[in-house]
Order: structure tokens, then C-alpha cells, then sequence
């Protein structure tokens, strides 16, 4: 608590009373009071005065000034402006201040709100438990808050985000019922591209696919079921929704027949036995006497490999090969003559230089009865 007890000064050696000579005041300060005594020569001494005012209230708004005169000046705020008056800048001033005063009341009563829950005060600072009264106490936001709106940027990205999760669940929506549905499940299998083999054949061996869902069928898979028909070389499938396979085979292609008793093999340029026919007339394919088993499997390759370099023309007009090595393969034609083959390198240019000689007219004065493409680039025939 503020002193009360306020210092005068009295000049050494005066030798007046306390009360005659006059106090050294200080701006403001109270008179000494006469009834004073005892007071020492040039000693310091404090005097009771009024006790000192409580300090006032803080307020935004400021008192009106006092002017020089000790009146209160006019209260400008309150004070309404006569017609055709003028305010003076002293009275803008207050006015503006008293604005400015006003709008902040609600915001400095919204801070007090906010802070309340942390620090256990309401109510001008006073403890009430740690709980707040009004709108904080129900957990809801105060009236005098305001909402500022989301900034666009965010809210489209979010939306973007949202829309993008959607696609992508319907998407995989989709696609579970096309991989799961018995909608799409196989109820008719097509086949094409089939000459050593019949479709029915094809269809039976893939008779265990019917009622899977198209998108479960798979190249491998087909594959796999036509592993036992040695006489396709590859497959493709196509899926035609609702239920519809389409499966594109390609058979291997038979060069050459084999001889084996009273019936005759047909085998592609790898030596698989493709079929079997007794009359081999029917088939305009050179014959290979014993196969592999009589003429050793490198022989037997070599001549395969001969053959399956051959057009379709040329094998039509041949009526058997052999090879004494891996060298020197040998062809007959239907019609008497014989083709030098020579081993298997270059076999593509030897084909095409072969199919020249065989389109060139025969002369009835120099029949040609050999025809040698062992060296392609120069190619005999006698």
C-alpha cells in the first residue's frame, strides 16, 4: 500500500515556527499544515494527507481532457453537433477513438472466453473450478465469433481428392464383377485355324474353361488344356463378351512322310509326328525312308531342316529325300530329277535360287537332269 506520509523541508536556522514560514512545494503537491510542531531544523519530515484514491478502472475510453482552467472540457462524444457546426479536430479525434473503443469490447470479451479453459478463470480473472460459464461452458463457439470461409485452393483440392477416390472405387467395382460375375462366364467356344485337326477336337480339350468368367481365361491356361495335341504349335484367345471365346490356332507344318510298315507319318521340320495316312499319293509331301530310327537323328534333322526351308511349290514336286551326312542332302523330284542340296546353311537363298530353276521352260534338246544350289551364288544345273 501506497505511503500517505508525505516530505516537507524547513531551512536550517530559521528560528520560526513550523507553521509561519512557507513549505517547499513540488508541482502539485499539498500545503504543510500549520498545526504542525516539533519539526527539526533541516530535517526532512512527512505529513499526513488524504489518503491516496484508489486507482481508477482502465478503460479504452479515454476521460475527456481538463483544460487549463481545472473545468471538465465538453464532452464531445455525448455532445450532439448543432446544425451547420463543424467539428473540431479535438472532437474527431474523440469521436473516432470512441469508435474504435466500442468494436473492441466484443473481441477483448472473446479472448477472456478462449483463455477461460486454460487457466481455470471467468469473470474478470475469478476462479469458478476450473469451468466456464456461457457458450464455453456447453462446448459451443461464443455468438460474436467469426467463420472465415475455406480458402478455394483447398476446397477444390479436397474435392478433386474425393472425386478421385470415387472413380477409383467404382473402378474397382467394375472390375470385380467383370473378373467374378457368372455373367460373363463361358458358354461358347469358336475355333479357327485348323487343318491336321478338327474344331470339335479343339472344343472337347477345352471343355473344363465353360462357366469361368471370360476375364479369368488366359493364353496359358489354354495352352496348358491343348498340351496333349501335338499338332498345334501355338495358340491365341480372344474374349467376346457376354460368354463367347474365340481361340486362334496354329498348327505345326508337316514337311515330310515317314515311312513306318504299311503306313506313312507326316512330321514337321522338328521330326513330330503330326499324322498318320496309308495313302501317300493323297499327300504331296517328299517321303523319308525309316526316319530317324534308320537313318540316324542328326540325318534325320538335317533333311527336316532342308525341307521346312522349302515354298509350299517346291515340296509338292518332290517325291523323297535323303542324306548320306549332314553335308550332302540330296532331293528327287516326281519328275525323275535331283536337287544338290549340300548342307543346311543358306537354306533361305538355296529355296529361292531352287524355285527360279524349277519356273525356267524346259528344252526338249538339253533336258536338265541335276540341278545343284550346294553354292547358291552360282548355281549349276546338267
Amino acid at each position: 500500500m501506497a505511503s500517505t506520509r508525505r516530505p516537507t523541508y524547513r531551512p536550517s536556522g530559521s528560528g520560526k515556527p513550523a507553521g509561519s514560514g512557507k513549505p517547499v512545494s513540488s508541482g502539485n503537491r499539498t500545503k504543510t499544515p500549520e498545526t504542525q510542531k516539533d519539526v527539526r531544523p533541516g530535517v526532512i519530515t512527512a505529513s499526513k494527507s488524504a489518503p491516496a484514491a484508489a486507482p481508477e478502472p482502465r478503460d479504452p475510453v479515454r476521460k475527456p481532457a481538463r483544460n487549463p482552467a481545472g473545468k471538465p472540457a465538453a464532452d464531445n462524444r455525448t455532445r450532439p453537433a448543432k446544425p451547420g457546426e463543424q467539428a473540431t479536430p479535438g472532437e474527431q479525434q474523440s469521436r473516432t477513438q470512441a469508435v474504435l473503443a466500442a468494436a473492441k469490447r466484443p473481441w477483448r470479451k472473446r479472448a477472456e472466453q478462449q483463455a477461460a479453459p486454460h487457466s481455470g478463470k471467468t469473470n474478470g480473472g475469478k476462479t469458478n473450478g476450473g469451468k466456464t460459464n456461457g457458450a464455453n461452458a456447453n462446448g459451443a463457439e461464443p455468438d460474436n465469433v467469426l467463420a472465415f470461409p475455406e480458402p478455394k485452393g483447398k476446397r477444390i483440392r479436397r474435392n478433386v481428392i474425393m472425386a478421385a477416390c470415387v472413380a477409383a472405387a467404382l473402378v474397382a467395382g467394375m472390375i470385380l464383377a467383370a473378373v467374378y460375375s457368372p455373367v460373363l462366364a463361358v458358354k461358347t467356344v469358336t475355333v479357327s485355324g485348323t487343318k491336321l485337326l478338327k474344331a470339335t477336337q479343339v472344343q472337347a480339350a477345352l471343355k473344363p474353361l465353360e462357366g469361368t468368367p471370360l476375364p479369368q481365361v488366359n493364353d496359358e491356361e489354354v495352352e496348358r488344356l491343348l498340351k496333349p495335341l501335338v499338332q498345334i504349335k501355338s495358340v491365341s484367345t480372344q474374349a467376346r463378351p457376354p460368354s463367347e471365346l474365340v481361340v486362334q490356332v496354329q498348327e505345326r507344318v508337316p514337311v515330310a512322310l515317314v515311312k513306318r510298315g504299311a503306313e506313312y507319318l507326316l512330321v514337321d521340320v522338328e521330326g513330330v509326328r503330326l499324322t498318320a495316312t496309308a495313302d501317300p499319293a493323297n499327300v504331296k509331301l517328299p517321303v523319308i525312308d525309316g526316319g530317324a530310327g534308320a537313318i540316324g537323328k542328326d540325318l534325320f534333322q538335317a533333311t527336316t531342316a532342308v525341307l521346312g526351308a522349302l515354298p509350299a511349290t517346291v515340296l509338292a514336286k518332290l517325291s523323297n529325300a535323303s542324306a548320306k551326312s549332314v553335308d550332302a542332302v540330296e532331293l528327287k523330284l516326281v519328275d525323275g530329277q535331283t536337287i544338290i542340296w549340300g548342307n543346311e546353311s543358306e537354306k533361305e537363298l538355296k529355296a529361292r535360287v531352287l524355285e527360279a530353276l524349277l519356273k525356267v521352260p524346259a528344252d526338249p534338246a538339253n533336258p536338265v537332269n541335276v540341278y545343284d544350289v550346294s553354292v547358291p551364288r552360282h548355281p549349276v544345273t546338267r
